[in-house]
Parts: structure tokens; C-alpha cells; sequence
């Protein structure tokens, strides 16, 4: 068959049935337009592309005779137009909503800043501000409102439309490849252009017609700052203004709030203070806060800092007054691990089935291009300006003539950098959404959609999809081997001194480049690798041979100086134990697993000192790692035998701490290292506590009687609370009330007097202070509180319940279970309680009523003075305690009929309350996502600060560390803490509405 013939649907690669009747609707089915079919076919996705042409006829009705035509004879604009359609689905939606945009795609030539910014100006008709003065961007508009919102969104998106047009038209005809860095700095122009434009916007709707009194200038930051911008991505701002007052504050709200509705995200957390600081502040202020205040990170980000718009000479002073800070930051001494931002250390958190397919994140991934190029800027760029450029390939580019980098190594990294973003920029144009994961290696479709859009054709022996594979395999190794190459290895062999050319190398330097490592007081890093590995001995060429690896593992986490110096205190510690460097030669996985642990948890690293051998667990066995391969019972039942031999209180509870630091211990590393997931964490947390309660409950009454002697009663502990629902967290206390039962023949007074000495002692010796975490045990949910006796007898809580219970009293009882003690005394008081929680025909609408009258009081009294109600796990929106009362009152109200509800846990009560359709699965989801994400936070918040702790921090370091130690990449705190938000957000619109019914 001729080229020219007319070709079938099947030989143009189109799949759908519909094929051939929209193939002849367009007129596309004849030997005329075979070229035409034939450009089609090489469209990313050729099924598409036909689907938005015939939707794109009908759009343009009367018009499509001069539209076909132009396809016909203008082959630049065929590829354009038939491009964008098979790649981007969002686009060829905007093409038939506006069928006049595809006008746009005439011009052979990409658009300038100039062109972008006279049509985003012109769309609200805006013109210079009276107040301008030559230079500046400052216009005011003559459209507001939702008008000029809509008016906006429609030019920014012809816009890029015409960049994405440009950028995909060599995959269908032969029109020059336009480069990555080009794409994106056309993009940050456009970003620039849209916000100059909404500026506009904002000054009309504040100042309507009155004078503008203030200067107001915008710096873009990031990705737009540098001039590498994403199709899809947030728009970094900081605002600058003389004087800033309310009314540059006003402008620069409605500044965000327009371009947030119009175009993309813009987002001012990068200013002073965060989002707790001024929108608007005076140069001179500025620069007092970055002096004074600001954290090493804060000067990180002004490493991207750019003019924008509004008063561009406001604009270069603020420039020429924050930039020379940015190049003396690593001279600081809290130059901290915020330096390496743009890197995380993500490979071994990111889940195992996006690490291939993460191409901001996973190994061999854009962030590490990013981290090593921005790294090796602050480094070197304090005494060499020629490195002071914004984008990673310009940066890269610089760091190679100045010789930091092998010509062969910049260039094959900016290589494959280009060809990571690139893939990037697809996937985001496909939907017009941020994403930055690949599809499933097995979904040849979508493969292959993303193959064909990147200009990948098939070679001999594969297709598109397939050479695709290869490519991503290469560049991603090729990535992670020069990574290494260029920045971890000569750093390490400088600071260790481990190669003989390098001894030379001044403390100044190796400090310099322990510093770009992450170590926020290189100094004091110095100092503790030149302790280590001046060890004595064997021991010292140990350590010269593990150091390299574990100061790169530790660089990984949120605190390497933290990390290291809890390794040396770790070595200190065990001195004399020959395993524990030997295991760390010997077995990588224990060296890379304990670093993350130290650099990570202030609370692990503490009962590591006292507790060392659990480290031995850091290794696999047969069945996978060994701290997991414990069963919590097996601890529980060897932490009693052990305790309860001791005939020494003291002597008892150091044995029954002991085991509980090392339980502690295993739990929390296996946490950390995500080997654990929430519900086990806290049933292994709770089976620990209840066998300390249980092994101090058997030597105090030992200790209480006299050889021979019988004790006067039976005693059992109920576990409330968290801990009778298997549900303890780190910084949990033990909330339980204690219930006696006297023998036959004892004298009750005797027997009450006997069993409320033995609980007070049991809680005393436990309440000791000591190093390890607190053993606190709280007995305020007994009858009437805090004035009511420790101990009752079985008969008086019957009666206490039977008269005189309280709706809150009956609440607390729903998590009522046995933990230590008698077990049949417990279990009687479980069957008596069950009659007061469980009452046939359900608790009386009145108890419902005050309980939720109790908890509105709650809501609105018990958040401590200056929380922040969206940030506190347990008290705040959508919460522990929020999800734990709905659950609660959802038994209390059904509980009689539905004997699935008789359960303690919150998880468990939730899986019955959806099994037996009491709530909409979908609340139960919100409910059940809540309480996990919650537990999980205010975990990690222990993890990591070392104690008790219920608010999330704002974002900085101490979001970044708790949001790795809950598992999530550090440079995701941001994302961490949006869906702690969002998930937190849904659950409490559940609670309202079940409170409310």
C-alpha cells in the first residue's frame, strides 16, 4: 500500500470502534487527507486526539472548513494541534470549551515573557499604575471580581496551551525539540506574567480608585524562582513592601487568593515566620529577621529568590540586601541539615511499590540531582560567585567549568536530569494535575501513552514502551552512581582521613563539606569522627573501615548530629562489648537500621543506652527481621517470671523496668524502621504495660504478707481507657481502677484497708523517677473521681453503679477490661459492668444527652491555652478523643442489641459498627483513616521529642523530623501534614454529624 493511500484505522494504531465513522465525519478518510491520518497517528495517544477533533468540529461549527484546511497545508500547526490533543486530555477540554484558542497555535514561534505578559495584562484590561516608575510592573485592572477571575484562568490556560503545543509538536512532525530548561523557563515567565496580571487584579479590588500609597514588590521563590517551573506546581511567593501596613497586607491576600483561584497555588510559607508571620514586610525588616532569626533552611530558599513583579526597584533592594546572607549561611553555626532540603533521604521510606515509579523521590530520582547540585552550590559558591545561578542544569553547568564536577559526570547527569523532568512534565500535562509517579511498569497502555508523548520511539528489537523501561532503568542508576561520585565519597575520605592524598585537607574544609552533608555543627562533627576512629586498637580500624557508610546513612535522617553523637555514646557505652562493632562491619542492614534510629528518635536512642542488646535484633533471621519475630505475650510472660522472683521491691521493679525498656525498645525501633504498623505498635505497647502491672501487682503483695500468710482478699486491676482497649501510645498513661473481693472469713475493713495499701504501693513503686520513660498509673476514672477510694470491693462498685453512676462513669466503662491480677475477680467485674455499659434496652436518652452535653464542654474547655485545635492529636478537629466519643456513643445507643459492639478497642468497635451497618461505610473509613493517622502522629511526636507530646509543630525542622518518623519522605513534611489535615478535617464532619443526630 502507497503511503498516500488511504489508511485503515487498525493501520494508524487506533483502537477504538468509533474510529472509522469519526475518521470520515472529519473527512479524514480519503486519499487527500491521508497525510493528515497519518500525523494523527503518531500522536501520544492517537485514540484521543481523533475523540477531541471531532468534539473540536463540532465546537468550532461553521469555522471548521478553515480549521481542516489549515491542518491540511500547515504541517507546524498540525503537529501542534494534533499533539497537545493526544497527550493532554485537560488541554483538548480547554481547545473545545474555547474553540477559538486554537487560533493560538498558529505562529510558528514560541512566545516571549513580553507576549505572555501583555495577554494575561490584556485579558483584564489592565494598564500601568499611575505610581509606576520606568522599570517596575505595576498595573492596575480594569476587570474585578469573579469576572476577572474567570478572564485570567481562560488566558493562562491559552497560554499553556501554546507552550505545550510547542513542546510536544516534534512527536508528530518534524518541528525542532524544544530543550527541558527552555520549557521551564517559559513556564516560570508565564507564572510571572499571570501573577503581574493578578497583582493588577488585586491593587483595583483594594484601591478601587484612590492612589496607590504603598510599594509593593513580589519575589518568586522555588521552582519559579529558579526558572525551571513544572507545568502543574505551587508558586512560591514573599512580598516586600514600604510601608507594610494593612493596606499592602490587603493587596497581597487578594494577590494570593486571585492566583490561587485562577492558576495554580500560590503560596507565602516561605516568608519570616511562615504562615504565623507579616504577609508584608519592609526590607529593613527583612533583613533584621534573616540576621537575627532566620534558620539555615530559610537561607536555602533564598538561594531561588527572584524579582517578580509590582516595584521592581523595591524588589532589587530587597535582592541586593538578603543575597551575600545566603552565601555566608554554611559559616554558621547552626548550619543544619534544612541545607539538604532538596534532597531526602526517601529511598528506603518511599513504599516499595512507587520506589521505581517516584520520580521526584525514589532512588535515582530528580531529588538527588537536586540535593547534590544545590549542596555543592552553598558549599562552594561562598567563595566562587560564578556558582550563584538559580536552575539545577545552569548550576550544574557552572559547577563543571569551575572544575567542582568532570565534564563527562555535568553532562550526564544534566542528561539524565532533563530527560527525569521531562517525563515529569507529561505526566503533569496529561491531566493538567500534579503527579509525579509513573505508571505501573506493567500497564503497557499507559507506558506507552508516556513513551510516544516523550518523543521515545521503538527500536528493533522493542517498542516504544519497552525502550522506555530501559532508559528509566539506565538514567535512574546513572543518577544514583554520580550522586555518590560527586558528593558522598570525597567528603567521607576527607573527613575520616581514609586516603593518604587527602591528609593534607584543612579542618576548614572537611568541615565545609560535613556541613553540605546535613550536619548542622560540623565542628563538633569533626570532633566525634576523630574520637571514633582514634579508637584504640582493633576497634579504631573498625570504625575508620564503617565510618564512610554510617555518616552517609545518618546524613539521611532528619538529625545526623543528634545521630551522631548518640553513636559515639553508643560505642562509649559498649566499650568492652567486642559484637558491637563487628555486627555493624559485619551486617549492613544493622549499620544502615541503627543509624536511621539514632538520626531519627530522641526517644529510642535514650533506651538504646540502657538497653544495647536490643540492637542485636537489628539483624534478619529466617522469617524475616528480628524485631519482629517477637511475640509481646512471650515478653510479658518472661518479664513476670523474672519480676516476680525478686523478693526486693527494688530489686522487682529494676528487673520489671529492665524488661520494659527493652520491650520499649524493640517496639520502637521496629516503628521507626516501619516494621510495625499502628494497631500492633499499640497492642505490644499495652501487653508491656499490662505484665509491669501484673509482675508489681504479685511482689508488692508478696512483700505485703508474712511467710505463710494468705492475703485477706482477692485483687484485680481493670485496665481503662487506652489500655483496656489494647490501645496505648508511647506517651500514654495507664489509666485503671482497682477492684478487691475479700475471702471468705476476712474482715472486710481489714481486707479494703490490705488491698488499698497494696494499690498505693504498686502505683508509688511504679511512679518512681528514673531515666527510663514514666510508669505513671492514673486512677481518676474510678467512681467519683479523684475524692472517690482507690480500692472497692466488687459489691460496692455494684452498688456505687447500680445508684449512683454517672453518664461519664458509664462511658468509661465501655473500655473496661481485665490486665493484672486475680482473673476471675476481673472478669466478675466485667460481667457486673457489663450490665451497666450493655443495659438491656439501651443506656436512657438522657445519659445520652449529657454525654453529649460532656463533650461539647469538653470541646470548648479542655484544648490547652494557645493549641492550635487543627494540630493537637488528641484533643483537637477530628482527633483521638473525637473519634473515640463517636465510637463510644454509637455503643452507648446500640450497644444492647448488637453484641459485636461489646469491645474495648476503637478499631475493632469500628470494624462492628460498619459489619452491622450502624454508620455508612464511608464514615467508618473517615473515622477509622482519623484515628490511625492521629495515633501514628502523636507517636511520632514522642519518637521524636523524647516525651509526652500532643501538637504537631508547624512546618520547619521539627515537622520535617516527625513527619519522617511517621513515615513519610522528609522533604513531604508539607504533604504529611496536609493529610493530617485533610484526614482529620472529613472525620470531624462525621462526628458532627452523628453528635448532632
Amino acid at each position: 500500500m502507497r503511503r498516500g493511500s488511504v489508511p485503515s484505522p487498525g493501520r494508524l494504531g487506533l483502537l477504538d470502534q468509533s474510529a472509522g465513522a469519526d475518521l470520515s465525519q472529519l473527512g479524514w478518510n480519503t486519499e487527500e487527507r491521508a497525510d493528515v491520518a497519518w500525523a494523527l497517528s503518531r500522536a501520544p495517544d492517537a485514540d484521543l486526539a481523533l475523540k477531541a477533533m471531532v468534539r473540536l468540529q463540532a465546537a468550532v461549527g461553521d469555522g471548521w472548513p478553515e480549521l481542516d484546511g489549515l491542518i491540511a497545508s500547515d504541517t507546524g500547526f498540525r503537529g501542534r494541534l494534533l499533539a497537545v490533543l493526544g497527550a493532554s486530555d485537560a488541554l483538548g477540554d480547554h481547545l473545545v470549551a474555547e474553540p477559538k484558542s486554537w487560533r493560538l497555535l498558529l505562529p510558528g514561534g514560541l512566545p516571549d515573557a513580553e507576549t505572555m505578559r501583555t495577554a494575561m495584562l490584556a485579558s483584564v484590561d489592565a494598564k500601568p499604575d499611575p505610581s509606576a516608575k520606568p522599570g517596575d510592573l505595576l498595573y492596575r485592572a480594569a476587570v474585578t471580581g469573579p469576572e476577572a477571575v474567570i478572564a485570567l484562568r481562560l488566558a493562562y490556560r491559552d497560554q499553556v496551551l501554546v507552550i505545550a503545543a510547542h513542546d510536544l509538536a516534534a512527536t508528530v512532525q518534524d518541528e525542532p525539540v524544544v530543550p527541558m530548561p527552555e520549557i521551564g523557563a517559559l513556564l516560570a515567565d508565564l507564572a510571572d506574567a499571570a501573577l503581574t496580571a493578578a497583582l493588577a487584579v488585586a491593587i483595583a479590588q483594594v484601591c478601587g480608585d484612590d492612589p496607590l500609597e504603598t510599594r509593593l514588590a513580589v519575589i518568586a521563590m522555588g521552582k519559579c524562582g529558579a526558572r525551571e517551573l513544572n507545568y502543574v506546581s505551587d508558586v512560591d511567593v514573599i512580598f516586600v513592601a514600604e510601608p507594610a501596613d494593612s493596606t499592602s497586607a490587603r493587596i497581597a491576600g487578594e494577590f494570593m487568593r486571585i492566583g490561587s483561584a485562577a492558576f495554580f497555588e500560590v503560596d507565602a510559607a516561605l516568608r519570616p515566620e511562615g504562615k504565623a508571620g507579616a504577609l508584608t514586610r519592609t526590607v529593613e525588616s527583612h533583613l533584621t529577621y534573616y540576621q537575627r532569626w532566620a534558620k539555615t533552611w530559610e537561607f536555602q530558599a533564598l538561594l531561588k529568590a527572584r524579582a517578580m513583579c509590582g516595584d521592581m526597584e523595591l524588589a532589587q533592594e530587597y535582592m541586593d540586601a538578603v543575597t551575600p546572607l545566603v552565601w555566608t549561611a554554611a559559616e554558621r553555626d547552626d548550619f543544619v541539615v534544612d541545607v539538604q532540603a532538596m534532597r531526602r533521604r526517601v529511598e528506603s521510606l518511599v513504599p516499595t511499590e512507587l520506589r521505581e515509579r517516584n520520580l521526584k523521590l525514589g532512588s535515582g530520582s530528580l531529588r538527588d540531582v537536586e540535593f547534590a547540585v544545590q549542596l555543592l552550590q552553598m558549599v562552594h559558591g561562598r567563595v566562587d560567585e560564578s556558582l550563584r545561578v538559580y536552575s539545577t542544569v545552569d548550576a550544574l553547568e557552572a559547577l563543571t567549568d569551575g572544575g567542582y564536577v568532570g565534564r563527562d559526570d555535568g553532562a550526564n547527569l544534566s542528561a539524565s536530569y532533563q530527560f527525569m523532568r521531562s517525563l515529569e512534565h507529561r505526566l503533569q500535562l496529561q491531566r493538567m494535575s500534579r503527579t509525579h509517579v509513573l505508571p505501573e511498569p506493567d500497564d503497557d497502555t499507559a507506558m506507552r501513552w508516556l513513551a510516544r508523548a516523550a518523543h521515545i520511539r521503538p527500536t528493533g528489537d522493542l517498542d516504544a514502551a519497552g525502550v522506555l523501561r530501559v532508559d528509566l532503568r539506565k538514567q535512574r542508576t546513572r543518577i544514583r552512581q554520580l550522586h555518590e561520585k560527586l558528593f558522598y565519597r570525597p567528603l567521607l575520605e576527607s573527613v575520616t582521613r581514609f586516603e593518604a592524598d587527602e591528609l593534607t585537607l584543612s579542618d576548614e574544609s572537611a568541615e565545609r563539606r560535613l556541613a553540605a552533608l546535613g550536619y548542622a555543627q560540623p565542628d563538633r562533627a569533626l570532633g566525634h569522627i576523630r574520637a571514633l576512629a582514634s579508637s584504640p586498637g582493633r576497634r579504631g580500624q573498625i570504625q575508620l573501615l564503617i565510618l564512610p557508610s554510617l555518616l552517609e546513612s545518618l546524613s539521611r535522617t532528619p538529625d545526623p548530629d543528634a545521630g551522631l553523637l548518640n553513636y559515639r555514646k553508643l560505642c562509649e557505652e559498649l566499650v568492652d562489648a567486642e559484637w558491637f562493632l563487628r555486627l555493624l562491619r559485619d551486617d549492613g542492614a544493622v549499620a544502615q537500621r541503627l543509624m536511621h534510629v539514632l538520626g531519627t528518635s530522641a526517644y529510642v536512642a535514650d533506651l538504646l543506652m540502657r538497653a544495647p542488646e536490643v540492637i542485636k535484633l537489628y539483624t534478619d533471621g529466617a522469617d524475616g527481621p528480628k524485631l519482629i519475630g517477637v511475640e509481646p505475650a512471650d515478653v510479658a510472660k518472661g518479664l513476670i517470671a523474672s519480676t516476680v522472683r525478686r523478693t526486693d521491691l527494688k530489686q522487682a521493679v529494676a528487673i520489671a523496668r529492665g524488661h520494659r525498656r527493652a520491650e520499649l525498645a524493640r517496639i520502637a525501633s521496629a516503628d521507626v524502621l516501619g516494621m510495625l504498623d499502628v494497631p500492633q505498635v499499640c497492642a505490644a505497647l499495652s501487653s508491656v504495660w499490662a505484665a509491669v502491672l501484673d509482675a508489681s501487682l504479685q511482689v508488692v503483695i508478696a512483700k505485703s504478707l508474712a511467710p505463710g500468710e494468705e492475703p485477706p482478699a482477692r485483687l484485680a486491676v481493670i485496665g481503662m481507657g487506652r489500655l483496656g482497649g489494647g490501645e496505648l501510645g508511647y506517651g500514654s498513661d495507664a489509666d485503671v481502677i482497682f477492684v478487691c473481693d475479700p475471702l471468705p472469713g476476712a474482715d472486710e475493713t481489714v481486707a479494703i484497708k490490705w488491698a488499698s495499701t497494696v494499690a498505693e504501693n504498686v502505683r508509688t513503686m511504679l511512679g518512681t523517677p528514673s531515666a527510663d520513660p514514666p510508669l505513671e498509673v492514673d486512677i481518676d476514672l474510678r467512681p467519683e473521681g479523684r475524692k472517690g477510694p482507690v480500692v472497692r470491693t466488687l459489691a460496692s462498685y455494684r452498688a456505687y453503679y447500680d445508684q449512683w453512676a454517672q453518664p461519664w462513669e458509664i462511658q468509661a466503662l465501655l473500655r473496661a477490661h481485665q490486665v493484672a491480677g486475680d482473673q476471675d475477680l476481673g472478669i466478675e467485674f466485667l460481667h457486673m459492668a457489663d450490665k451497666i455499659r450493655y443495659p438491656e434496652g439501651g443506656v436512657s436518652p438522657e445519659a445520652v444527652r449529657e454525654i453529649r452535653r460532656i463533650k461539647a464542654r469538653v470541646d470548648a474547655e479542655r484544648l490547652p491555652r494557645g493549641a492550635d485545635p487543627a494540630l493537637h492529636t488528641k484533643l483537637g478537629r477530628g482527633g483521638l478523643a473525637d473519634i473515640e466519643w463517636t465510637v463510644q456513643l454509637v455503643q452507648l445507643r446500640h450497644a444492647h442489641d448488637h453484641p459485636n459492639l461489646h469491645n474495648t478497642s476503637t478499631l475493632q468497635s469500628l470494624d462492628a459498627i460498619a459489619a452491622d451497618g450502624l454508620l455508612p461505610e464511608d464514615q467508618v473509613d473517615k473515622l477509622r483513616d482519623a484515628w490511625l493517622t492521629a495515633t501514628k502522629a502523636r507517636n511520632a511526636l514522642v519518637l521524636v521529642r523524647g516525651k509526652p507530646v500532643d501538637e504537631l509543630p508547624g512546618p520547619g525542622a521539627s515537622l520535617r523530623a516527625v513527619a519522617f518518623a511517621a513515615g513519610w519522605p522528609a522533604d513531604e513534611a508539607g504533604e504529611f501534614l496536609e493529610n493530617y489535615l485533610r484526614v482529620t478535617r472529613r472525620a470531624k464532619a462525621v462526628v458532627t454529624e452523628v453528635f448532632g443526630a
